[in-house]
């Protein structure tokens, strides 16, 4: 906890990439979990597409399996701040903070076909051995991955320090919990060992123990033959 004029604030989250971590009254460790989760990602994926062989057929499919999982959850995450997050500011701040949460907003939209075009990628590779294909989808990696680092970089280093000055800690709970209402236990399977994934195990008791017992519990079934699939995915990364 940080105290500031006698007020006690959460301790943020510091992760390795991470741009900032605005103080103030929200506790915002599940955006910044997300966040290391998609540099990390986008990290091994740029590795994998540069060395995997386009002859390995099983290894592609697995790259392109793999890349759905990463593209539906930065899907959700977008919806849920562009729908949830960013219009409860919209109203409440200044005419700066207006031109930050539009920003927001577009940069979604300049990222969005940009995945499109990986995702075209991957499945060219996942059905035939295509150095061409190769070649443009590692281009297309490093451009996406640059515009995401640049986004989330904003994000934390602007947007988050607005909504901490202009949302109360229950409003944010409320936030979360619409956020995370129609999450189906098929998503959250997927979505806790892959966000749990390389984060250290200091980071990860602490999480444990501010969040439901539900999400340790699914960690604990599922991190393992997560990790044996990370593994054949990413095995030339």
């Amino acid at each position: 906890m940080t105290t500031r004029n006698d007020v006690t604030w959460p301790r943020q989250l510091r992760l390795p990439g991470q741009a900032a971590a605005p103080e103030g009254p929200l506790d915002m460790q599940t955006m910044y979990l997300m966040h290391h989760a998609f540099r990390r990602d986008l990290d091994a994926f740029a590795e994998a597409v540069r060395n995997t062989p386009v002859e390995d057929r099983r290894t592609w499919r697995l790259l392109a399996q793999r890349w759905e999982l990463f593209t539906e959850v930065l899907h959700k995450h977008h919806t849920a701040e562009d729908d949830l997050i960013w219009p409860a500011l919209m109203s409440r701040g200044s005419s700066d903070d207006v031109v930050v949460l539009e920003a927001m907003e577009s940069e979604h939209l300049e990222i969005d076909p940009r995945l499109e075009a990986c995702t075209a990628g991957f499945q060219r590779l996942s059905r035939k051995a295509d150095e061409d294909a190769r070649a443009a989808l590692t281009v297309r990696i490093c451009a996406a991955r640059e515009l995401l680092r640049r986004h989330l970089a904003h994000e934390e280093s602007s947007a988050i320090a607005i909504l901490q000055r202009l949302v109360t800690a229950e409003e944010w709970a409320e936030i979360e919990k619409e956020i995370g209402k129609d999450t189906s236990l098929r998503f959250a399977v997927q979505v806790v060992p892959w966000v749990a994934h390389c984060i250290p195990r200091e980071v990860l008791d602490r999480v444990f123990h501010d969040i439901d017992a539900g999400f340790r519990m699914i960690w604990v079934l599922t991190r393992r033959r997560f990790a044996r699939r990370e593994a054949r995915a990413f095995r030339y990364a």
